[in-house]
């Protein structure tokens, strides 16, 4: 019963999206505003996937609704909503690092390499040897990552570290599903590659 009554939610959610965007179309403002507070979090998020100061992710969440909000008329309702927006999200993070001349890093090592630094009760459980593996080993996720021709890399970051669907991932890099299996499987297999020596290395 909950799966049929989650069914029915999506649609009605959808459907909510579209009456607000109507209502932006026809100069309602607040309208918009009500779209911003539903996902800004989401935005931010994905954005923190490529940035990581969290200033420009600020920044950058808001220059991404600025873009949505002035392109609302091209919004043709065939994805939802808010595939439509993480687009805009996405390449609004990418433009920002191709201005700058830079690559954004595996996510997993700033949220991993924290927790190194701050996890002094890990010294007493474990050998300076072992700390140090760990850290080579988030370090060579980051390298792994960063290396990663971009439209692996995009399509990497979306399923491992923001969890969205094949679905979504193609409706926000606009292509098919399949391309998108292809290329989230061509980037879990550089990576494991790259990380291969290494972690044989650690077992041995």
């Amino acid at each position: 019963m909950a799966q049929n009554d989650q069914k029915q939610a999506e649609p009605s959610d959808r459907q909510t999206d579209l009456q607000l965007v109507r209502k932006v179309r026809g100069g309602d403002r607040a309208a918009f505003d009500l779209l911003v507070v539903k996902y800004q979090s989401r935005v931010a998020s994905i954005i923190s996937r490529y940035v990581y100061d969290s200033q420009e992710v600020m920044d950058l969440t808001q220059e991404a609704f600025i873009k949505a909000y002035r392109a609302i008329d091209r919004f043709r309702g065939d994805s939802a909503f808010y595939t439509w927006l993480y687009r805009i999200a996405v390449n609004t993070a990418k433009n920002h690092l191709e201005s700058r001349n830079r690559r954004p890093q595996g996510s997993a090592d700033s949220a991993e390499a924290e927790n190194f630094d701050d996890g002094r009760r890990l010294r007493d459980i474990a050998s300076p040897e072992r700390l140090l593996q760990r850290e080579q080993l988030q370090k060579e996720l980051s390298n792994a990552i960063a290396n990663l021709p971009e439209e692996l890399r995009s399509a990497f970051l979306l399923r491992e570290y923001d969890g969205l669907s094949y679905e979504d991932i193609a409706g926000i890099l606009e292509c098919p599903i399949g391309t998108v299996r292809s290329r989230i499987f061509r980037a879990r297999d550089a990576v494991d590659k790259h990380l291969g020596p290494m972690l044989n290395h650690s077992v041995t």
